[in-house]
């Protein structure tokens, strides 16, 4: 995928993308049934981009729900427990003034990359997801939404270390830290991080793999809150910093990963049937 390199972009920028002169959005979307209404701290975050995270909202109400990315239950807290949880996270990639790649793995419901492309432009995410019932319907949700910064493939991270790298790894209650780093690591550039979305045991988490994840090549991790001036409960942060390298033969012979599938999302329906693994493959959204 080719870029240009935009403009800074940040929520604060009132057009979207500094400096230049942008066409006016799509219209604000009407309000799913059973979601709550826009909160204040949405139009925060998502700034001039905020009739895209009321679609995606309203898409995941709806057909997320329908395809059971989402439970049922899950409508009336999409905004706070899961788009705007997840958007906030984009304070933890600085904004360059060029365009930064984002692999997010086990995508699911498009949670966090789906927010995450939408609260920045400047982002190039690539969602990772090995089912592919779940790809097509992220395919469709980017094609829905006009984003042109999105890529979805079907894949399991691990058959992809070879063809995609970035700077930045993100996943939402995929796995255990340590499991996840030997999944993901091997995407990271040199002195890439690892973003991995956690609950309230993210610093136990950390402590108890710290030792694990050193000998996987990560130099510096630290647990970090965001959101904390929007939410009600901050989003906390497991950030696993690799340094130059990563001796890749320490995760070629590990167990092949499930990411994606082996998620064990609350959000996700009880007893609702899993779908099989999918074959390798990749979808693109071309503008």
């Amino acid at each position: 995928m080719s870029h240009e390199a935009p403009d800074p972009v940040g929520p604060g920028d009132p057009t979207g993308v500094a400096g230049r002169t942008v066409l006016p959005g799509p219209t604000a979307e009407p309000e799913a049934p059973g979601v709550a209404p826009t909160p204040a701290a949405a139009t925060s975050v998502f700034g001039a981009r905020l009739a895209l995270a009321e679609r995606f909202v309203a898409i995941l109400a709806d057909t997320g729900i329908a395809h059971g990315l989402i439970g049922p239950r899950e409508a009336p807290r999409l905004w706070d427990r899961h788009v705007l949880n997840c958007a906030v996270v984009h304070e933890a990639i600085p904004v360059t003034g060029e365009m930064q790649r984002v692999i997010d793995v086990g995508s699911g419901a498009g949670l966090p990359g789906l927010a995450l492309a939408i609260a920045r432009a400047d982002l190039e995410l690539h969602l990772v997801e090995p089912l592919a019932r779940r790809t097509a319907w992220l395919t469709d949700t980017v094609e829905q939404l006009g984003l042109s910064n999105v890529t979805v493939h079907t894949a399991r991270a691990e058959t992809l270390w070879d063809e995609l790298d970035a700077p930045w790894v993100t996943a939402r209650a995929v796995s255990k830290i340590v499991q996840l780093a030997e999944w993901t690591l091997p995407l990271l550039r040199p002195h890439g991080a690892l973003l991995a979305l956690k609950g309230s045991r993210a610093q136990v988490e950390l402590d108890e793999g710290r030792a694990a994840l050193t000998r996987l090549g990560v130099v510096d991790a630290e647990v970090e809150a965001y959101g904390a001036d929007l939410l009600e409960e901050p989003t906390l942060v497991l950030r696993a910093t690799i340094g130059e390298a990563v001796d890749r033969r320490r995760f070629r012979s590990r167990q092949p990963s499930s990411a994606g599938s082996a998620r064990r999302r609350a959000d996700r329906p009880r007893g609702s049937r899993r779908s099989g693994t999918a074959a390798g493959g990749r979808r693109r959204h071309q503008p």
